[in-house]
């Protein structure tokens, strides 16, 4: 019978996860670290799927096989739970390539990126049973030219910027390296 999650082990588990998307860009690879039946929702966009099947299409038509090929995940800080892993990252590349998730049906502006996320991952018998993703729409559309800040209180690629200047603060800078490849695997 398999062990229950250990707290040591979910970190590992996110980034196996996470490896799979961004420097695999392997969707049946990316699947297998999933449950049967797992959920993906991105809180700004709705985007997403409910169940295999419309999770692998979203991965297949809207995220993975849309990736911009230099895109980068810098993590930020992680906690860990008894079941879930919650990991503050920056996203950063160059939306040179449709890519639905984050801006649906926005064909490519060729404006570099950096954007915070929150991801929430659930694990259920060491697979991904959902992830909820988090970042700021109004930020996104500020850097790739879609709003105008002017009289707004919103914020661009300063965010990003920001985080990671008051993240360099922080004592432990054990993830404070970019992922391109994950440790241990």
């Amino acid at each position: 019978m398999p062990a229950a999650n250990s707290n040591s082990d979910l970190g590992a588990l996110f980034d196996r996860h996470i490896a799979r998307e961004f420097a695999d860009f392997d969707v049946d690879a990316t699947m297998e670290t999933m449950v049967a039946e797992p959920y993906v929702h991105c809180v700004a966009t709705l985007a997403g799927g409910f169940g295999g099947r419309e999770v692998r299409r979203f991965y297949n038509e809207h995220f993975i096989n849309q990736i911009p090929k230099d895109a980068k995940v810098t993590p930020i800080s992680r906690t860990v739970g008894k079941d879930q892993v919650v990991d503050e990252l920056i996203v950063s590349f160059t939306h040179n390539t449709q890519w639905d998730y984050l801006l649906p049906g926005i064909p490519p502006t060729g404006k570099k990126v950096e954007l915070p996320h929150v991801v929430v991952m659930k694990f259920e018998n060491g697979k991904v049973a959902h992830e909820h993703v988090w970042w700021d729409q109004a930020s996104l559309l500020v850097q790739v030219g879609l709003l105008d800040p002017e009289n707004l209180p919103v914020a661009g690629v300063e965010q990003a910027r920001e985080l990671r200047r008051v993240a360099q603060g922080r004592e432990d800078q054990s993830t404070a390296a970019t992922i391109g490849w994950i440790p241990g695997d």
